[in-house]
């Protein structure tokens, strides 16, 4: 006998109206998966919504044009590669490589050496009053290089400072200047995503810019005494720094922003926090209270390292243009979260785009380079010597280069 009155029994379903459900069920299951994954896996970032500038693109002062496309090439040896930082002293140019070579070629580039392999991902580099090689290296924090070969000598100057917190680890140490007065200035991209936790500089960058917390610092360290303050606080990846000719601002570039700062020191060790006492200001308080500008807003493309050259010329390298993507979630956490869900190959990373940049202290533009086949990849900045313009790139096998101004 059946439990209920046969009025009630489920009727036996036809094989055809059996097979319709099996093969719904057989598409829907993982659609409804894909759907959770996409929605609820767990991602390192936790994105913020930003207003993100309308893109202009290459328009105005940046038209596209193919000004860059001369550029000839200087190989690196084997198994060397990303010279993404280059400085010009004593008639040598030094940069730093992926496999943590810091590399001295001359501008005709017949001949080169390893200065010293940092072990780490050296970036930024600069020299001291004494002469002496200073390395923002990523992994490794600010070190400071004695001699060169085997007789190199490498000292760590500053692997943590304490803000927020007591012994807080530099995790992403990426441009370093002396300043006029001596002090060494280094921008920490990032507290969020450490380049050595991540196994690279390019992956922990396309994070912090994906996630936009803001959370790099700009650090002051005297050159005697080795203490070390954060000076700025609440950067959205903080990059490359240059000085005006008078020594008194800085020139920061602020790559999660598509724009460049300038800093009036003297106003900024003044700023007044939220307490109403100096202390570690934050970007926005700067801002407030004058001793920050922005210089150049709403570039086509990510902005990195800065150098001065010759005229005035201060130059910097996009390197890659904007995302319509990425622009477009910017006020979309979860667009951004699910996209770091789906297979690296498909994460909104543009093409490679040649582009440099020429600008004053005004910030008035002097020069725009472009390779729109990008050719030469990731142009980072380029450095005037020698009568040429060497251009750094992030993933290059070769120094890139130039004669400037062009004859």
């Amino acid at each position: 006998m059946p439990v209920f009155p046969s009025a009630f029994a489920r009727p036996t379903p036809t094989s055809a109206a059996s097979g319709r459900i099996h093969w719904l069920a057989s598409w829907f299951t993982p659609l409804i998966a894909a759907a959770a994954y996409l929605l609820f896996w767990p991602t390192p970032v936790t994105p913020v919504a930003w207003d993100a500038p309308t893109n202009l693109g290459h328009s105005g002062a940046h038209a596209a044009n193919t000004r860059l496309t001369p550029l000839q090439q200087i190989p690196l040896g084997a198994g060397q590669a990303g010279p993404e930082h280059i400085l010009a002293h004593g008639g040598w140019l030094y940069s730093g490589l992926s496999n943590g070579d810091v590399l001295r070629l001359d501008t005709r580039g017949e001949r080169q050496s390893v200065v010293v392999n940092t072990g780490g991902r050296p970036l930024g580099l600069d020299v001291d009053a004494q002469g002496r090689l200073l390395v923002a290296d990523a992994m490794k924090g600010l070190l400071r290089v004695t001699g060169q070969g085997a007789e190199a000598r490498t000292e760590t100057l500053l692997a943590t400072v304490s803000h927020p917190v007591p012994n807080d680890p530099v995790r992403y140490a990426d441009a370093i200047k002396v300043g006029p007065d001596g002090t060494l200035w280094l921008t920490d991209a990032t507290r969020r995503f450490g380049a050595k936790d991540l196994g690279g500089t390019f992956e922990a960058s396309v994070l912090d810019i994906l996630e936009h917390s803001c959370t790099g610092r700009l650090i002051a360290q005297d050159p005697v005494t080795l203490q070390a303050r954060v000076a700025l606080d609440g950067l959205c990846f903080p990059n490359g720094i240059a000085f005006t000719a008078d020594g008194k601002q800085m020139l920061l570039s602020e790559t999660g922003t598509y724009r460049i700062l300038k800093l009036d020191l003297a106003k900024l060790s003044l700023v007044r926090t939220a307490s109403g006492h100096t202390g570690v200001p934050t970007l926005a308080q700067a801002m407030q209270q004058g001793a920050a500008t922005v210089l150049l807003d709403n570039l086509p493309g990510y902005p990195d390292n800065l150098t001065r050259g010759e005229g005035g010329r201060i130059w910097v390298g996009l390197t890659k243009p904007r995302s319509p993507v990425i622009d477009a979630a910017a006020k979309h956490p979860m667009l951004r979260s699910i996209t770091l869900r789906l297979p690296r190959a498909l994460w909104p990373v543009p093409k490679a785009y040649g582009h440099l940049i020429a600008f004053d202290d005004n910030g008035r533009v002097l020069a725009d380079l472009q390779d729109p086949q990008g050719a030469y990849p990731e142009t980072t900045a380029a450095t005037e010597a020698d009568g040429k313009l060497f251009v750094q790139s992030l993933h290059a096998h070769s120094v890139g280069w130039m004669a400037y101004p062009p004859k």
